[in-house]
Order: structure tokens, then sequence, then C-alpha cells
């Protein structure tokens, strides 16, 4: 008699991904309260070190990656998604919190429609040449 257990695939391999499902690192959790604001293009930035000790000790490793990323330089949604190697939702959901709780910031760029017309900005340098 074989054992049937021995022939099945193995799921836990190198291969196989994070353990960690995406929703469990979001306690299921799919937006936060600050998220509608957060395009791939945002800039996050940090306000504290990751090695700081006033840290929150409830903050999960994930949480305390995106403040080391931020630390070194500010980074957008987009990298950090990729650097951490998770999906931007979940990402955008780890910076809500963080932007909650005041451990980083974010910048967004200005949308396109409140830029200045391009034909205003000639008739400013046009008339400043006249001067």
């Amino acid at each position: 008699m074989t054992d049937a257990g021995q022939d099945a695939p193995r799921w836990y391999d190198d291969a196989a991904g994070p353990v960690v499902r995406p929703y469990a690192m979001t306690r299921g959790r799919t937006s936060s309260p600050g998220q509608h604001r957060l395009d791939l293009i945002a800039v996050v930035v940090a306000e504290v070190a990751p090695d700081d000790s006033g840290l929150d000790q409830t903050l999960s490793p994930e949480h305390v990656d995106i403040i080391g990323l931020c630390q070194d330089s500010p980074q957008s949604v987009a990298e950090l998604a990729a650097g951490l190697d998770l999906p931007v939702g979940v990402v955008r959901v780890l910076i809500g919190d963080l932007v909650e709780g005041e451990l980083v910031h974010v910048s967004r760029p200005v949308p396109p429609a409140e830029l200045p017309d391009e034909s205003i900005l000639r008739e400013v340098i046009d008339g400043l040449r006249a001067l």
C-alpha cells in the first residue's frame, strides 16, 4: 500500500512565492481613508527613520520596509510596489496606514487640468521680452 501524500506535489517551495497572502498583510482591507489620493506617481516621503525607537511596535514588517525605502530617497507608489514585490493595491493600503499614523507624507502630482495653459505662458514671456 502506497502513501498518496508522497506523490502529491509540494506547495511550499521557492517558486510558490510568499506564504502570507496580500489580504493578510492588510488585515482584509482593500482601501484606506487616504487611498483615493494615491496615484501610481504620487511620491512618498518618510517622516521618521526606520530604526527610530518611536516607531509603533505594532507595525508590520512591510510598513517598516516602506519607511526604510522612503528614508533613503522619496519613492513613488509604483516604485514601492516593485521594490517590495507586492501588488499596488496592497501597497496603497499600507501607505494609507502610514499616512494616518503620520509616519510618511505623500506629495501628489499637479493634475494636467490645473497646469497653466501654454499660450498664457508664451504671452507672459513675450511681455517680459518687450520690456
